[in-house]
């Protein structure tokens, strides 16, 4: 069935439902903006769920980024719009509408020519791995950092969605250093505790839980902590705390060589972390889900007592280096 197009969102920026002369509700029309009020710039990032293109709003001058999700059967050459995968995502940007650590939606657009639909965000700047260096962060700047990204992980959750595939590649890093979680693709509502969800592979290998491996199920938000724990080890120590792991066996020898946080190698890269700092961290990475931090927990630890470092002189707002600009698949 085709979309209905219409030239501005609905009240709410998703849709709106329709009643007949009764008072009866009919099925929800979508209503899209066009995407022809856009004007391509350059491609930001492409994969195989996608594209995203830096693009110039013709009526205000904005720059936006604006991410086409491919239709159904595009490896075929064609199908239709993946409208539940955009609605999907859509949902959940709206839900987290205002949060300053989460990339902001401003309409879902669509091609009236090719029934092709788009969600335009924010323009925000490179992704975390992009800024990645072979220097660590120091703990202040850390410390900045992940409580950014912790409170951008508590309003997910308390909206009820998890993400599932929190990385550097989908952390963009903005003005001053402001960082926003993005690219919530493969992001779900949460479900009742105990409840399985689809099978399906979620997360990048090396910021997969525990929980997770095996194709595991019966999960919960506690996969994002375990993500972010992992982003916090690599802003520590300077490179991927699985980095190398090829396949899930890998993953599982490197979590058990890891176990406790005290190899030799680790120690010596976190020998400047303080005791405050080591009990985020192994929180964050414990591996019973249930014994994981919380966001809410995390950011009311006493690591957080203290004042952020400054992060618009630091090295997260220096020039990208060769890992890439931004990615958002």
């Amino acid at each position: 069935m085709a979309a209905v197009i219409r030239k501005r969102p609905a009240p709410d920026g998703l849709f709106s439902t329709a009643a007949d002369g009764g008072g009866r509700k009919k099925r929800p029309r979508y209503q899209f903006g066009s995407i022809y009020n856009y004007e391509k710039l350059e491609v930001l990032g492409e994969g195989s769920y996608g594209v995203v293109v830096k693009a110039r709003d013709q009526r205000t001058g904005e720059t936006v980024a604006i991410k086409w999700i491919r239709p159904v059967a595009a490896h075929g050459g064609g199908g239709a719009p993946d409208l539940r995968a955009v609605f999907r995502e859509a949902g959940c940007l709206s839900a987290c509408r205002g949060h300053p650590s989460i990339v902001q939606m401003k309409e879902v657009a669509a091609d009236e020519v090719t029934g092709h639909v788009f969600i335009v965000m924010e323009f925000v700047g490179p992704s975390l791995e992009s800024r990645l260096t072979t220097r660590p962060f120091s703990e202040a700047e850390t410390r900045a950092m992940m409580r950014q990204l912790l409170r951008g992980a508590e309003k997910l959750h308390g909206a009820g969605t998890i993400h599932r595939d929190i990385k550097p590649d989908n952390i963009l890093v903005g003005a001053g250093g402001a960082l926003k979680i993005c690219d919530l693709g493969m992001a779900v509502p949460t479900r009742p505790a105990g409840e399985l969800y689809p099978e399906q592979t979620v997360a990048a290998l090396w910021y997969r839980a525990p929980e997770l491996l095996g194709g595991g199920r019966r999960y919960g938000a506690a996969v994002d902590m375990w993500a972010l724990g992992c982003v916090m080890a690599e802003l520590l120590i300077g490179e991927p705390l699985f980095g190398g792991a090829e396949t899930e066996d890998d993953m599982n020898a490197r979590m058990l060589e890891l176990c406790g946080m005290d190899t030799p190698e680790l120690q010596a890269s976190l020998r400047e972390l303080s005791e405050a700092g080591r009990e985020v961290l192994c929180g964050l990475l414990s591996f019973e889900a249930e014994k994981r931090l919380t966001a809410a927990e995390a950011l009311s630890h006493r690591w957080f007592d203290k004042e952020d470092a400054p992060l618009s002189s630091s090295a997260l707002c220096s020039q990208p280096n060769p890992r890439g600009f931004i990615s958002f698949f």
